[in-house]
Parts: C-alpha cells; sequence; structure tokens
C-alpha cells in the first residue's frame, strides 16, 4: 500500500471511529437565542464551481434545520484565502461560516510566506462536509486518449501544453505540479479565479487541460466537449466507473483529492460549534442529499471537529513536501 493510500485509509478509518461520537453531542440542547438571523456561509471560490454546489445543497438543508436563510457569498481569489481570511477575521459569533477547501488551505500554509490569517489559530473546524473527485481533463483536440499518451505528448513538446488553475497556490495548481513532477513533464500553469472562468478556454481549446474537480466538468465530460482520461483519487469514482485513476493508469501513488469542511471564526462559542456540529451531521447523511451529491462525484462524509483538525495537519505536510520537492515559489 502506498504512502497516499494509507493516508487515505487512516483518514477513512478515521471517520467511521469519529462519526458515532456525534451522538453524544446530539442529547445537547439548541444555543439560547441562536440563531437569531441568517447566517452566511462564505464560499471561497466563485459560484458554479465544486465547493460552491456543495455548500448550495449542504447549505439548503442545514437552513432547513436551524429555520433560518442560510445566504451563500462568494469570495473568490488568491488560492481560495481571500474568503478564508474573510471568515477568520468576520466576528466570532457564528453567523459567518466557511466552506473550508481544506487542501488548498493547507497548501498555503507552505506555499504564501505571509498570509493575514492563520489557519489552525484563526479559523475553529465543525465537520467535514464532502470529498470531491478531481479529474484530469483534456480538451477533444488533443491528440490523447490515455494518461500514458498524455505525458507522452508532453515529453515530446515541453512547455507546450498548458493546464489551468482555480489560482495560483491552490490545490488545482500543486495537483498540476504534482503531475508534472511524477510524470517528468513540463506543463505551463494557467491561473484564473475560479473553474468557471477557466472553462470557457478549456472548452474552446485555448488550454490543453486541468486537473479540476469533477462537477463542473461533468456534464461537458458527458457530451464530449471534455475528454476525460483518469481521476486523481485513490479509487475509482463510481459517477465514472469506467474510468482509471491516474495511479493505475500511469504514476503508481499519485493521488490528490479535495476535502471540505465547515469553519468558523475561532472564538465562536462552544456550543454553537457543537450545535453546528450536529446539525451538519444529520444533513449529511439524509438520503436526499446523498443522492443529489452522489451525480456530482462529491462523497458526504461528517463527522467530529477533531478529525478536520487531523485532516489538515496530515495534509499540511503532505502538501509542504510537493512544494519542496517542486521548487514552488509564489508568483
Amino acid at each position: 500500500m502506498t504512502s497516499a493510500c494509507r493516508v487515505t485509509f487512516a483518514v477513512g478509518m478515521l471517520l467511521l471511529l469519529l462519526l458515532p461520537l456525534t451522538a453524544n453531542v446530539s442529547a445537547q440542547t439548541k444555543p439560547a437565542s441562536y440563531p437569531a438571523k441568517p447566517v452566511k456561509i462564505i464560499v471561497p471560490f466563485p459560484a458554479g464551481g465544486a465547493t460552491d454546489i456543495l455548500a448550495r445543497i449542504v447549505g439548503q438543508k442545514l437552513s432547513e434545520r436551524i429555520a433560518q436563510q442560510m445566504p451563500i457569498d462568494n469570495k473568490p481569489g488568491a488560492g481560495a484565502n481571500i474568503g478564508a481570511e474573510a471568515a477568520a477575521k468576520s466576528p466570532p459569533d457564528g453567523y459567518t461560516l466557511l466552506m473550508a477547501s481544506i487542501m488548498s488551505h493547507s497548501i498555503a500554509v507552505s506555499y504564501y510566506k505571509h498570509l493575514n490569517y492563520d489557519l489552525r489559530r484563526d479559523l475553529t473546524p465543525i465537520a467535514m462536509t464532502g470529498a470531491i473527485t478531481n479529474v484530469l481533463v483534456v480538451h477533444p483536440a488533443l491528440p490523447v486518449r490515455t494518461v500514458k499518451d498524455l505525458i507522452a505528448l508532453a515529453r515530446a513538446h515541453p512547455g507546450q501544453l498548458n493546464y489551468a488553475s482555480s489560482g495560483t497556490g491552490g490545490l488545482i495548481h500543486l495537483t498540476g505540479a504534482l503531475f508534472g513532477q511524477m510524470a517528468k513533464i513540463d506543463i505551463v500553469h494557467v491561473p484564473y479565479k475560479g473553474t468557471a472562468l477557466f472553462l470557457p478556454d478549456l472548452l474552446n481549446g485555448q488550454i490543453a487541460m486541468s486537473l479540476d474537480t469533477l462537477p463542473p466538468h461533468l456534464p461537458f465530460i458527458k457530451i464530449g466537449k471534455l475528454r476525460a482520461l483518469a481521476v486523481t483519487t485513490a479509487k475509482r469514482s463510481p459517477v465514472l466507473p469506467d474510468l482509471p485513476t491516474v495511479s493505475e493508469a500511469a504514476l503508481p501513488g499519485f493521488e490528490s483529492v479535495a476535502i471540505y469542511a465547515f469553519m468558523a471564526p475561532s472564538g465562536t462559542p462552544k456550543d454553537i460549534i457543537a450545535y453546528l456540529n450536529r446539525e451538519t451531521n444529520a444533513v449529511l447523511q439524509l438520503a436526499d442529499v446523498k443522492e443529489k451529491l452522489a451525480p456530482q462525484g462529491i462523497e458526504s462524509l461528517g463527522g467530529t471537529p477533531e478529525a478536520v483538525e487531523s485532516v489538515i495537519r496530515t495534509e499540511i505536510e503532505k502538501w509542504a513536501r510537493v512544494i519542496k520537492n517542486a521548487g514552488i515559489t509564489p508568483e
């Protein structure tokens, strides 16, 4: 078993062990006078991307359970750090949540020399919300059918193939860097401020490829406007079961998975965190929520705040190694 697979297995087992603990929280009473007004969810990416889709599906059901509106506030840019900083600097009163991109934020800890917030100090976990499959897609005009074909083409034309990301220093950027590093190819990174902004260029062929989350690309894969070569997760996606993983197709041990969690500004009252944890876990177990998430390539998670902290520690270590080995520095 590769180290990447061991991490995935360990995280999965941790979630299974910790999920029952949330049942103890369910006996707690609802915090007095909370929520008395709408609870805003900051999404650090543009509308239409995977994070946004997840936030809207979970947020809608959570809104029904807490009997308050939960408006989505999209704050894209800087590898998800603009939105994260806005959440971290919000009042710690339970009325601002962050749909955190755990991998993007974990990358930022090592990638940026100076951030205006500290992930571990300024934000407190509530619960993991979902894991989203990433997919390697190319424009159909590119003469490749497999990951090995793509690697061979890139080696034959170094520096001529480009890939889009939703921002410098984000998960897609570093996933591409990891791909290039392991495949020993030179591909050019082209950053945008979100998936919705680079999709038109990918669809018209100005961008050759991306290693983005599956949901926004799935409709175009199904109608043939994009060609999927592999998923970047350790196991195949039930949405595209015939599609291999990058690991099995060409690069053993390759893995990148987008994990998301609700977080709140540090100092948010513990009873509110416990309440939101309980209600979020309840929403993620609803059959209709799972049914809406599954076709998008999103697996509902859940668990305790401590489980989120454990994943953050693991991912910070992983991406720090990738950044160091690839010699990546902020632009």
